[in-house]
């Protein structure tokens, strides 16, 4: 089992910003897809991001484009999400995702097996 935890949420104002964790926990051993999904209330759960660890390749949604960046710590399998430039459309409970599967489709929840329970961001305007 892997266990997800998510940090560094918090309220801040509209071009402030806030640098999200993901510390995993459990049996961590080749977790090959890591990602951020969020939501609003009253929306589905969004891609926002992800990272492959075999090629290091990125993903992100193309709103946060620009502004946003993942980034892991391999050693250990630690996942951040610097947001700069935040907005108050970027309000909502982000979640930190993760899966053994090196080739899952990276921008679908159902893609990844592990999920964490969600940080709060709320950007005011």
């Amino acid at each position: 089992q892997v266990q997800l935890v998510e940090s560094g949420g918090g309220l801040v104002q509209a071009g402030g910003s806030l640098r999200l964790s993901c510390a995993p926990s459990g049996y961590t051993s080749s977790l090959y897809t890591m990602g951020w999904f969020r939501q609003a209330p009253g929306n589905e759960r969004e891609f926002v991001a992800a990272i492959r660890r075999i090629g290091g390749n990125t993903h992100y949604l193309d709103s946060v484009k620009g502004r946003f960046t993942i980034s892991s710590d391999y050693a250990k399998n630690t996942l951040f999400l610097q947001m700069n430039s935040l907005k108050p459309e970027d309000t909502a409970v982000y979640y930190c995702a993760s899966d053994r599967d090196p080739y899952v489709v990276v921008t679908t929840a159902r893609g990844y097996h592990y999920w964490g329970q969600g940080t709060q961001v709320t950007v005011s305007s």
